[in-house]
């Protein structure tokens, strides 16, 4: 090798250095999921031009649970895929050293992002982990075969790999910490204090654009007789499984909190009361049977009251929620519903 091509050899690598460590600075200070996401792909995929930058997570993780949870940017959605742990094992060979791979792409195309899985011909994916545990992938994809080929030195991926590894460990902290702020410890809900907002910013936005707001106040039947049979841990385990089927169930758009104890909230926009009271009779019909909770066979009944701007006009969100559970109030103990039921 002369001279000239050794040093154009190291200008190349100086200049890759230098790219992987201005990624690097640029993620160290961020706290939350969906900035440090956007800031590692879109840093990646500009200075290094990767036609594709992905991050793989395993469903399972706590990083899955948690961002989830906080995050709505674009990026969780469209960039970000959640895979089987069994199928994060089969991709890394549970190695945290990255992999270069131009061949036999169809063997690794569930983990590609669609529309652009069969377009792919070579990919590196970089291991990252959370407290040592592996829990996915930093992965770039190329339209060519040549981009990514077996044999290059993976050194600097694997450092960024490593650092973005430790960011999200900090980042995981501080996000814990965010969702204790605003979640139920229980049922994961959101809790009073993040609904109490919630609710004044729907609120003003169905005054601000004349659309349609319906507050649905939900209460468990008999929850205290569950208790008093079957134990606290019992109770605790229906109101989470109460929680579970809320989330299922609801809109992308609707908000579900824990208001306190056996009571829950529905916030739905651009919803109006007819429309409420089918999506609760809906959401009724799926507790017609017992279900099995910590080994006891438990019927599920609940009341629910709806408010709605539609109908009613209120000064503040305050009254609209109180408005809700005096509707509440007055179907569980004013009319025979032993399901559920709303009052005006």
């Amino acid at each position: 090798m002369d001279i000239d091509t050794i040093f154009k050899r190291l200008k190349e690598n100086e200049s890759l250095a230098r790219k992987f460590h201005e990624i690097e600075v640029s993620i160290l200070t961020i706290l939350n999921y969906e900035d440090l996401f956007k800031r590692l792909l879109d840093q990646i995929q500009l200075k290094f031009k990767v036609p594709l930058v992905w991050l793989s997570i395993s469903k399972e993780s706590e990083v899955s649970r948690l961002a989830q949870q906080l995050s709505t940017h674009e990026t969780w959605r469209e960039r970000i895929n959640l895979i089987e742990w069994q199928d994060l094992v089969a991709i890394t060979e549970n190695r945290m050293t990255p992999r270069l791979i131009n061949t036999n792409m169809d063997q690794y195309s569930r983990i590609f992002p669609r529309p652009s899985a069969l377009r792919i011909k070579s990919v590196a994916l970089a291991p990252i982990s959370l407290d040592g545990n592996l829990i996915g992938s930093l992965n770039q994809g190329d339209y060519s075969s040549h981009r990514f080929h077996p044999g290059l030195d993976t050194y600097l991926l694997q450092q960024l790999a490593i650092k973005v590894s430790l960011c999200l460990s900090n980042v995981t902290a501080h996000e814990k910490l965010r969702f204790m702020a605003f979640r139920d410890p229980l049922t994961g809900l959101l809790n009073r204090r993040a609904l109490d907002k919630a609710i004044a910013r729907e609120f003003s936005r169905a005054l601000r654009y004349d659309r349609p707001l319906s507050v649905v106040f939900i209460d468990l039947n008999r929850f205290k007789q569950i208790n008093d049979t079957h134990g606290h841990k019992t109770g605790d385990a229906v109101l989470s499984h109460m929680a579970s089927i809320l989330m299922e169930e609801k809109r992308e758009t609707d908000i579900v909190a824990r208001f306190a104890g056996d009571e829950f909230v529905f916030v739905l926009s651009d919803t109006s009361y007819d429309e409420a009271d089918h999506f609760m009779r809906r959401i009724s019909n799926l507790f017609d049977a017992p279900v099995r909770i910590e080994n006891a066979m438990i019927s599920i009944r609940f009341s629910y009251g709806i408010a709605s701007t539609q109908t009613d006009t209120f000064r503040s969100a305050t009254d609209l929620v109180k408005a809700a559970d005096v509707h509440l109030y007055a179907a569980k103990y004013g009319t025979n519903h032993p399901v559920g039921g709303s009052g005006r």
